[in-house]
């Protein structure tokens, strides 16, 4: 089931907290290892457990921290061929883009999704053991939508990947 920012409910936004500096280092530390001890992460900000506990959860309650997830190994998942497939279509209409929605997430390979400016609509990360799961991704959407154009483009080698956003404009 794919997860949008708006699947989580939140008490009080982000735009209306302020955060500072403690606040960003311990957004660093838990981006890096969400599974970090609050002891730790406390002591290494220089608080004691119970303030920085207190603001991990504001920064939940503000939707500031979306959710906690655990990264997998694609490798280890048996999906270690990563697609970027850049998709342009015929039609922008809401329906079309409701079908879209509805057809990308039906397809658990489908990973990540955009919606683009420029000369390509939209924009999918697949991952799939190998080109033959790839080729049924690629025939299953086909067979529910028409596009204008569908290329898919194989990575050769991952050079950064990471989940963890910058929390200097915080």
């Amino acid at each position: 089931m794919s997860q949008t920012k708006n699947d989580r409910t939140t008490a009080k936004p982000a735009e209306q907290t302020s955060f500072d500096a403690i606040d960003r280092k311990i957004l660093d530390i838990i981006q890096l290892n969400s599974d970090a001890p609050i002891s730790a992460i406390a002591e290494e900000v220089g608080l004691t457990a119970t303030p920085c506990w207190r603001r991990i959860k504001r920064m939940e309650q503000a939707g500031l921290i979306a959710r906690r997830v655990a990264i997998v190994d694609h490798a280890m998942a048996k999906v270690p061929m990563t697609v970027f497939i850049g998709i342009s279509t015929p039609r922008h209409e809401t329906d079309w883009i409701d079908r879209f929605r509805e057809l990308i997430d039906e397809i658990p390979e489908i990973i990540e999704a955009y919606r683009l400016t420029g000369t390509v609509d939209y924009i999918l990360k697949v991952v799939v053991p190998d080109v033959t799961a790839y080729d049924a991704v690629y025939k299953r959407m086909v067979a529910k939508l028409d596009f204008t154009m569908v290329n898919g483009m194989i990575s050769m080698e991952e050079m950064k990947s990471t989940t963890a956003v910058p929390t200097k404009y915080l």
